[in-house]
């Protein structure tokens, strides 16, 4: 066979190969250009009014520089926020969480004040899913003061509040249309508060928070809804319900609480997607604590204990917000103060690697995200008053900041809706 006859055929070959692919290239070129036009909103709650009637040791008095609910179309190719509304409130919803249907928003209202006991309120919203807009349905009692934490239990009939001021958490059932009814359960935290120097505390620290008295500081449900979870910071603890989901009642686990190391300060946790381990961060100890989670019986075991901060550091921080990302592999963690988040990578036992940090690029991240993708994070910057993008490495789970900012008077936190297509 002639050289030039094997050349026209392999021509040939590769001429019937391509032409096969067109249509298929074509139908991945128009699915992913589909996907990027569908569109994606971010809310971003804020400190909208100053924190008053607070005790002398409360050391975060944001100004309220917010304006309620910030509302933005979310760029799905380059993460940028454009926005789309806003949704005015004075009463600092600094605390956001959509149900599974994305068709109703709750926001709990941390610095509305209302009867003799001073209770902080909750807000239902129905959802606009073509525009992402709020209309208010209903506004209800937190069961305490200055709430700061609202989540939705797995079977969306129940909204679940802690109130850091109040040291209380509060079961709220959502009705048919989304309003929210009176509490079908209150608990009071109580027992021995502690310390203010926190023991695992870095060289030199004066970050010392909330051991004055009782502050619950964040309330979910683990995935099968069966057991909830709730942190006091005041009493060093991370309690543990077992959940009646007809009555909306918590009732002590056989196991019913975790105590970490005093003064240390619980904050937030976050379960890795296997369910089986939990991750707690620990605002003045700075440390990420690993737990095995029993899921028949809700008991935590530590196993692991680990710095949010790069080694040799010395001074003041106050950790924030922890995350697992969503395929299960890293971890990250939020440093007040240091204005960073830790990058940890998460081995085959849930251990954790610290890998470095990211600089937020602004001051006092209270909290970040990310968005469904899990292409970019966002950044709460307090005290920056701004959102920073930053692009995530998927690979590595390294972070890098595309230079972008959305003007956010104190965000405080940022959700994302995919709205329903069908």
């Amino acid at each position: 066979m002639k050289q030039s006859d094997t050349t026209r055929r392999n021509f040939l070959k590769t001429s019937i190969a391509l032409a096969g692919a067109v249509p298929l290239m074509s139908s991945l070129a128009s699915a992913q250009t589909a996907d990027s036009d569908r569109p994606l909103f971010a809310y971003v709650g804020t400190f909208s009014s100053p924190l008053t009637d607070v005790l002398p040791t409360q050391v975060d008095l944001p100004p309220g520089n917010g304006r309620g609910i910030h509302i933005f179309k979310v760029n799905r190719s380059t993460g940028v926020l454009d926005p789309a509304g806003e949704f005015p409130m004075g009463t600092s919803p600094s605390c956001l969480a959509l149900n599974a249907t994305g068709t109703r928003l709750y926001s709990v209202n941390e610095t509305d004040r209302i009867g003799t006991t001073k209770e902080g309120t909750v807000s239902a919203f129905a959802v606009n899913q073509q525009t992402g807009q709020l209309e208010l349905l209903n506004t209800i009692r937190s069961g305490g003061a200055g709430p700061t934490y609202v989540s939705v239990h797995p079977n969306g009939k129940f909204l679940l509040v802690a109130n850091y001021f109040g040291g209380s958490v509060a079961v709220l059932p959502i009705l048919a249309d989304g309003k929210l009814g009176e509490p079908t359960d209150v608990k009071n935290d109580a027992g021995k508060i502690g310390p203010t120097k926190a023991v695992n505390a870095p060289p030199g620290s004066f970050a010392i928070s909330g051991h004055d008295r009782t502050h619950a500081h964040m309330i979910q449900a683990d995935p099968s809804g069966r057991f909830v979870l709730h942190i006091d910071l005041g009493l060093d603890q991370i309690l543990i319900w077992k959940f009646d989901e007809k009555k909306g009642t918590l009732t002590p686990a056989a196991s019913p609480y975790v105590s970490l190391p005093p003064g240390d300060g619980p904050r937030h946790f976050h379960f890795h997607p296997n369910g089986k381990w939990f991750y707690s961060i620990q605002e003045e100890g700075s440390t990420v604590v690993l737990f095995d989670y029993d899921d028949e019986t809700g008991r935590l075991t530590e196993r692991q204990t680990i710095s949010t901060l790069p080694k040799g550091f010395a001074g003041s921080n106050f950790c924030s917000e922890i995350l697992v990302s969503a395929d299960g592999k890293f971890l990250y963690a939020g440093n007040r103060l240091h204005d960073s988040i830790g990058i940890f990578s998460i081995g085959a036992q849930g251990e954790l690697t610290y890998l470095g940090e990211e600089w937020t690029r602004g001051d006092y991240p209270r909290s970040f995200n990310v968005d469904p993708s899990g292409k970019f994070l966002y950044s709460c910057n307090q005290r920056g008053d701004n959102v920073a993008l930053f692009e995530v490495n998927q690979q590595t789970g390294g972070l890098q900041f595309t230079g972008h900012y959305t003007a956010v008077g104190n965000p405080s936190i940022i959700i994302f809706l995919e709205p329903n297509q069908k």
